[in-house]
């Protein structure tokens, strides 16, 4: 069966918890199955290194994913108005992945978490977008044919899902922002099947 790779960072659940969505939409379709994966923190301490293998919840990407995948859906909390700092990391580190061309013509798709309404979810998504670009993939958003999107008095956008986690960082998603990720799990995984053959 095809893997699609969800790649997010988490700090404190809201982010992951809109992976978990993307991913039951993706496994939707009965055709594809995603491979769930994170990155390490990044520490300002120049000694400090991640542990190999995280303590609890996703293992860490390897260029392998990247390789094997036939679709991305890219996650990050914002800081900021740009993606977090371990995904910006992670990124900067994909020359060579770059130079081989390994994601140049695969679907992806992002989305975020912030604390506030307008926190800067949409400049988040787009800051992810860049690095895709570079890669070569072929971006898809939220169409507004998802009645959510009209609805929502949270998170969704039409350049990706998002969940707004209040002052407290509540990770639990809205009926609406639930939705909207499970719905772009789904396109994605449609339309990178669709490419696939």
């Amino acid at each position: 069966m095809s893997e699609i790779l969800v790649l997010y960072y988490s700090h404190r659940g809201s982010v992951r918890a809109i992976a978990q969505q993307i991913a039951r939409g993706i496994e939707s379709t009965g055709r594809a199955t995603a491979r769930l994966r994170t990155v390490p923190k990044v520490s300002s301490e120049c000694s400090s290194s991640a542990p190999t293998v995280p303590a609890a919840g996703a293992p860490y990407v390897e260029a392998a994913d990247l390789t094997e995948c036939i679709g991305l859906a890219l996650g990050s909390p914002t800081r900021f108005g740009n993606m977090a700092a371990p995904m910006k990391y992670f990124w900067d580190s994909t020359a060579a992945e770059w130079s081989a061309g390994t994601l140049a013509g695969k679907p992806a798709c992002v989305f975020t978490s912030t604390a506030s309404q307008h926190g800067g979810q949409e400049s988040t998504l787009l800051s992810m977008m860049l690095p895709l670009l570079h890669h070569g993939m072929l971006l898809i958003g939220l169409p507004y044919t998802e009645m959510a999107l009209s609805t929502t008095r949270s998170g969704g956008t039409p350049y990706g899902a998002s969940h707004v986690a209040g002052g407290e960082g509540n990770p639990t998603l809205s009926d609406e922002e639930r939705r909207l990720a499970f719905a772009q799990g789904r396109r994605l995984a449609t339309i990178a099947l669709k490419l696939d053959t």
